[in-house]
């Protein structure tokens, strides 16, 4: 049973941390690198991501600096980005692009935490989803005669512990989200 909870709390916890990555590509009106992730770039024929071929950093808190490895490099860059629909224009200033990350609109921050609330509800229903797994791995157990019915019992009170943690994870990421997305 110790595997199953192990197992289920794992799972849970990917859940969670898969939230936390799409959150953090969530446009706050900050400048954050990982808004371009996922970004791919045609390099020599190739497709890659945008961080293997340049470094990312954030200046003054509102641009980010996109410093390609190498410069034949910025034209496919700056079309990547376009091409990727994020509202972002580069500006190309010497060797590297700039990004200017505009303010947020007030519409556009109740957008987001409307969004970044849709996110969190989706990832409490994976994790629900998760929970019934197991538990009908359990009910499975004792069916089979492999636990008692007091095990059982305490199987499901475990699992739901483990749900119920991973439930508090997902409200605290999204108030924190939706704490960065209203400051902004």
């Amino acid at each position: 049973m110790n595997e199953l909870f192990k197992e289920a709390e794992r799972k849970m916890k990917e859940v969670v941390e898969h939230l936390r990555r799409e959150y953090a590509r969530l446009r706050a009106g900050r400048a954050n690198p990982a808004i371009l992730e996922g970004i791919k770039v045609s390099y020599y024929g190739q497709l890659l991501p945008l961080n293997q071929i340049a470094s990312i950093t954030v200046m003054e808190g509102r641009i980010l600096v996109i410093n390609p490895w190498d410069a034949n490099a910025l034209p496919e860059i700056e079309k990547a980005i376009i091409s990727a629909n994020l509202n972002l224009t580069p500006k190309k200033e010497g060797k590297v692009l700039k990004i200017e990350i505009p303010p947020l609109s007030e519409e556009r921050r109740k957008e987001l935490v409307k969004l970044a609330k849709q996110m969190a509800e989706e990832t409490k229903v994976h994790i629900r989803n998760i929970r019934r797994e197991f538990i009908e791995k359990i009910r499975g157990m004792e069916k089979n005669k492999e636990i008692t019915e007091d095990d059982r019992r305490r199987g499901e009170e475990q699992i739901q512990k483990i749900t119920d943690k991973y439930n508090e994870e997902v409200e605290k990421a999204f108030k924190d989200k939706e704490k960065e997305i209203l400051e902004g």
